[in-house]
């Protein structure tokens, strides 16, 4: 697989010395609590190595390290969409805008190479982050599942969020001619 290179970051395959770096973020809980419920029990280290089988890797342009993952599920070719999965494994890499590219660099490759017309995900409600993530790349609300999470004794809405090619698009646009002028 090519890799997909970036500013900062490149998306890159995984590889066997990715392992002991999700192996420090996968029983993390406050790492794994913005995540799908697939990381609500422990993962044993079986079960890591067989989650690196698919997807991108976000790593450092320069060393290539391990800082995260990015994957695509439930790719439909017939209609033309997938679900986007992303997590930062480490706290010291929040913040940096390192997910904000990644996506970005997702995208791209979604709507041009993969010719897709649509990327969406769910975003748990208390993610605050996250959500603003998606926002600033382009990503609509398009509805709420009210209080259908359960975490630690609470009720969270799921929120669902989509982007179109012909939004990614008129945003490619825009930023091209500002960076022109």
């Amino acid at each position: 697989m090519p890799h997909i290179i970036g500013e900062r970051i490149v998306l890159r395959e995984y590889r066997q010395e990715d392992i002991p770096e999700i192996r420090k973020w996968v029983n993390d809980p406050d790492i794994t609590c913005g995540l799908s419920d697939v990381f609500t029990y422990p993962h044993s280290q079986t079960n890591s190595e067989a989650y690196v089988l698919k997807g991108f890797v976000i790593a450092h342009k320069d060393t290539l390290d391990y800082i995260g993952q990015l994957d695509l599920f439930k790719i439909n070719w017939l209609n033309r969409h997938a679900t986007l999965g992303i997590v930062i494994g480490r706290d010291d890499n929040l913040g940096k805008g390192y997910g904000r590219e990644a996506i970005r660099l997702l995208q791209k490759f979604v709507f041009h190479t993969l010719n897709l017309n649509r990327l969406e995900l769910e975003v748990y409600a208390y993610n605050e982050r996250a959500y603003r993530c998606y926002l600033a790349c382009g990503f609509k609300e398009e509805g709420r599942l009210r209080q259908k999470l359960f975490r630690e004794g609470q009720y969270y809405d799921i929120i669902q969020i989509g982007i179109l090619r012909s939004e990614y698009e008129a945003a490619e646009q825009t930023t091209e001619s500002s960076q022109n002028v």
